[in-house]
């Protein structure tokens, strides 16, 4: 049992769906239609990947298996009961050599008779005779076969721990190790819900951009037709018609691109979801209501400032440091560091049990302390309670053993011959671990170095928590910055475009600077479409950091 629990006590040790707009009840997993596309939202693509992914059916697996070691490691507390049957055709006996001179004495020669003891005899007397004996004949060792031919035995024997040190261990490692599969179930969860609302939110975008860009190319289409006619009444150049088509043939094929990588997003997503790629989808959720929810994050980030460095007004500013005294450095007169590198507001609110990281961490960390405990306990003695009944037989062939003559059983001389004779035994076994060449003091001493190893990585896992929660605060500041930005940009350009068309329409304006402004916007659009899909991967990626991911999904 200590080397089960052993091996499993090692192998432990080398180990939500987000709303894009507000918090809403969980939705039913869509349902595969018979014919036509299936519609569904984020926290329905989410739910079906949750469900249906094959890596994380795979993970189930492992935590089922988990499960039945839990319930391996109690069984070894319980009666140990088994059968046994063995029949054996000993073709050729075995033979073992005796010394027969020891079971010999001296011979007996014959007896002494003296005058005395036949005039004793002839007076009516009774007289005993003296015997004689002669030197013991030496013999050789001789080869004797024990046993018959033919010999079987069955018996039942029971057994039952009444005490053993590491077995209770065992019981409390077994949950801890079934709780770790839980926790690392939901890793994996946690890592399927990013990479289908990375991929959503990537179809989104693709599909959005896909269709400005056919409102771009009918667009285009309009303006060169006008031009055109323009062009067959003398009042524009033929090279204005050209440029104007050349433009048009540089959209048509950029629209191609965006179609292919529209279609290329959806094979992704039904990838992360576990979808057949055959199945067609139809996504319910908008990328306004998205947009909107990226705008309302500024109010619990605020915005990027010069004098903080970051979101949160309630820092304040920057510090300063004060003059330098006569004689003194900049250096000298700087304040003693003790920021940990997180904001204040983080320090104060964060919580490091949100991350599924550190509670898994945690749990390997129990998981060391009995281990370490099981290896300590090893001294321990262990008691157990057996017992055993059977029958055992023999016989010179097969159908005589097959008799099953018992101890009442005779032969037609009146003559016992029974065949197979009954056993049983009961008794307690107690083990005592006495020296195993220091074994267990260095697997005491490896339990005890794991423990420090996992110590250590608490501070590393501690650093690399406080690193991601900064990193994702500030790319997603940074991300709603950058789209502000660009959706002013595409406000302007937009407006540009606008004035340009009106401008060549009334002959005032050149057909360069509609070009321009034309290619000015598409490439506004194409900035702000990536700026909106920065924001959204941004919030995941913090939901991710902060541990609200999961929770958000339930």
């Amino acid at each position: 049992m200590k080397n089960v629990l052993t091996k499993a006590l090692l192998a432990a040790l080398a180990l939500g769906t987000w709303a894009p707009v507000e918090a809403q009840n969980p939705a039913a997993l869509p349902a595969q239609p018979a014919a036509g596309p299936m519609a569904m939202s984020l926290s329905q693509a989410v739910r079906y990947a949750v469900a249906n992914k094959p890596s994380l059916l795979a993970t189930r697996l492992a935590e089922q298996t988990a499960k039945a070691k839990v319930g391996e490691t109690k069984a070894q507390g319980l009666p140990q009961v088994s059968l046994a049957a063995n029949l054996a055709d000993n073709f050729k006996l075995q033979k073992s050599l005796l010394d027969a001179g020891a079971f010999s004495g001296p011979t007996l020669s014959g007896t002494t008779l003296t005058p005395r003891d036949i005039a004793a005899a002839s007076a009516g007397q009774s007289v005993t005779l003296s015997p004689a004996y002669a030197q013991a004949v030496s013999l050789p060792p001789q080869a004797i076969a024990f046993g018959l031919q033919y010999a079987g035995n069955t018996s039942a024997s029971f057994s039952q721990m009444l005490f053993d040190g590491s077995y209770l261990i065992g019981l409390r490692a077994a949950k801890v190790y079934e709780e770790l599969s839980k926790k690392q179930t939901q890793q994996a969860e946690i890592d399927v819900i990013e990479q289908v609302s990375k991929a959503y939110y990537s179809t989104l975008v693709a599909r959005a951009r896909l269709t400005l860009l056919a409102r771009n190319v009918h667009r285009l289409d309009t303006l060169l037709y006008q031009t055109n006619q323009t062009f067959k009444a003398g009042f524009a150049e033929k090279l204005d018609v050209d440029r104007l088509r050349v433009q048009r043939n540089n959209l048509a094929v950029e629209q191609q691109k965006a179609l292919r990588l529209t279609e290329l997003s959806v094979a992704l997503l039904k990838f992360q979801m576990g979808l057949p790629q055959a199945q067609p989808v139809q996504l319910t959720d908008s990328l306004g209501a998205a947009v909107v929810d990226a705008g309302a994050l500024r109010q619990r980030l605020g915005s990027a400032n010069f004098n903080t460095g970051g979101g949160d007004q309630s820092l304040g500013g920057v510090p300063t440091l004060p003059p330098p005294t006569p004689g003194q450095t900049a250096r000298d007169n700087a304040p003693v560091a003790n920021n940990t590198g997180q904001p204040t507001q983080a320090q104060a609110a964060f919580n490091y049990n949100n991350r599924i990281e550190f509670s898994t961490l945690e749990t390997q960390q129990a998981l060391a302390g009995l281990d370490l405990a099981n290896r300590q306990r090893g001294a321990y003695p262990r008691l157990s309670l057996t017992a055993a009944y059977g029958f055992t037989g023999s016989a010179k062939s097969a159908k005589d053993l097959f008799a099953f003559r018992g101890p009442e059983s005779v032969n037609g001389l009146g003559q016992l011959n029974q065949n197979w004779f009954g056993f049983g035994n009961v008794g307690l076994a107690l083990n005592v671990p006495i020296f195993d060449g220091f074994r267990r003091k260095y697997q005491v001493q490896q339990a005890r170095l794991q423990q420090k190893t996992l110590e250590h990585g608490f501070e590393t896992l501690r650093q690399s928590i406080d690193l991601q929660d900064a990193q994702s605060r500030a790319t997603l500041v940074n991300a709603l910055d950058v789209l502000d930005n660009q959706k002013d940009n595409l406000a302007l350009a937009a407006d540009v475009a606008r004035v340009s068309k009106i401008k060549f329409q009334a002959g005032v304006g050149s057909n360069v600077e509609l070009i321009t402004a034309e290619t000015d916007l598409r490439e506004a659009q194409t900035n702000y479409y990536a700026a909106i899909y920065d924001v959204l991967v941004a919030k995941v990626d913090r939901d991710k950091a902060t541990g609200e991911l999961y929770s958000q999904s339930k």
